[in-house]
């Protein structure tokens, strides 16, 4: 039972990847799935249901891509950690822009999922610069929740102008990304002096 359902979240990744959220119905998904109707609903009570689990699976499987490797110093595990961020929003463009922009208006499941992503970055970060998890200064959870969204909102620019003649490089934007980081921690540090961060080891 456990295999099917994850076959029929594979196909409503791929079907709510390919076309706008209203313009799905059970039906289509059921006939794109090549069962009945009656076997989807005994796995999902509705649209929203199988919408939500999908987005849960993008999320799990940017989380599990983007694993850092502990063993690593701490720089080289952020800047692995977000090059394999980068991949798969290279290579899962379609669920990663489904990801973060939802097709079903505000709803709080859906939003919850995606604030788990970005709850976990932004914890990885913390662990890799030295600064637990929990009692998180102001401003430095400030500063991280700004940076998230920035990667967010550059990753998903730079999927529209790939190829043309505006677009960034990997490179390039990788290295972006590990600059804001850094500013926004420094910036973080000045403004609370109880932010002590350190990329060393």
């Amino acid at each position: 039972m456990e295999e099917r359902r994850e076959d029929l979240l594979e196909r409503g990744l791929e079907l709510f990847t390919s076309r706008a959220y209203d313009e799905v119905s059970l039906d289509d998904f059921a006939a794109a799935a090549g069962v009945s109707k009656g076997l989807v609903y005994h796995y999902f009570p509705g649209k929203r249901d199988l919408y939500v689990a999908t987005l849960r699976l993008a999320a799990s499987r940017l989380l599990a891509r983007t694993e850092p490797d502990l063993a690593l110093p701490k720089a080289l595990r952020l800047h692995q950690g977000l090059a394999a961020y980068l991949d798969y929003v290279e290579g899962f463009a379609k669920s990663y822009v489904a990801l973060l922009k939802g097709g079903i208006g505000y709803d709080a499941e859906a939003a919850e999922v995606v604030d788990e992503v970005r709850r976990v970055i932004a914890d990885r970060v913390l662990t890799a610069v030295g600064v637990p998890t929990t009692d998180v200064p102001p401003a430095l959870r400030f500063a991280l929740r700004g940076w998230v969204g920035f990667v967010e909102a550059t990753s998903v620019d730079w999927l529209a102008t790939r190829g043309s003649g505006d677009a960034l490089s990997k490179d390039a934007l990788l290295h972006m990304w590990v600059a804001e980081l850094a500013s926004s921690l420094n910036i973080a540090q000045g403004v609370d002096p109880r932010v002590k961060v350190d990329l060393t080891g």
